[in-house]
């Protein structure tokens, strides 16, 4: 029996997005772009190898659909490292949002209900979006209407800071809303805006009164 290290396992390198130079295969010519952008042309897939060579680049298939395909002449390292950036800055603008569940009970008391409406509201503030689920328990499912109401009473709790996806519907046992912030994070409230864009303004100083000359008694 072969003897099995304990040492870290083999991975692989990932595979080429692109097929460069000798691994352009199965066509035998390519619309060719050359190193500065230009269009050099239908030519045969060894002359577009010859010219990278030439220029001592890579040989790209950038459209492997296209008929015939279409090849540039290029740096592939650097080529590689600005698609890597451009994901890399695509992932850094999206925004990831996670939607955090809180439970309540039929028999949960008011405040139990708030401690979890201040849990929704600070996740809520943070860009997330909140399901309240409330299980019902035995006999209790001949009340749903009472657990409806007391899902809308927390949709009106928190009707400054959140949008209810729809309306309370069952789940098997549970019933259950979504709520989703009502404004972008980091976004700040229309009334802040308003109050910093309408800062008093300093009133100009009043000008002192110009002194009036006297009239001068002539001598007789």
């Amino acid at each position: 029996m072969a003897y099995r290290g304990r040492g870290p396992r083999f991975v692989p390198p990932p595979e080429e997005t692109h097929r460069i130079n000798r691994k352009i295969r199965n066509t035998p010519q390519v619309r060719l772009i050359g190193a500065e952008g230009e269009q050099v042309g239908i030519v045969p897939i060894e002359e577009a190898i010859r010219l990278a060579e030439q220029a001592q680049l890579d040989l790209v298939e950038i459209a492997p659909k296209a008929q015939p395909p279409v090849c540039r002449i290029l740096d592939y390292g650097k080529f590689k490292y600005q698609l890597h950036k451009k994901e890399s800055e695509a992932k850094k603008k999206s925004t990831v949002t996670t939607v955090k569940e809180l439970r309540l009970g039929y028999r949960t008391d008011t405040g139990d209900i708030e401690r979890q409406i201040d849990k929704a509201r600070a996740f809520l503030e943070a860009g997330d979006r909140v399901k309240f689920l409330l299980r019902f328990r035995g006999r209790e499912m001949a009340y749903q209407h009472l657990g409806r109401e007391k899902l809308l009473g927390v949709c009106d709790a928190l009707k400054d800071i959140a949008l209810a996806e729809g309306t309370p519907r069952m789940e098997g046992r549970m019933m259950g809303i979504l709520l989703a912030p009502s404004r972008k994070r980091g976004a700040k409230p229309a009334a802040a805006k308003e109050g910093a864009a309408k800062e008093p303004q300093a009133e100009p100083a009043a000008e002192a009164p110009m002194p009036q000359e006297t009239a001068k008694a002539q001598p007789a």
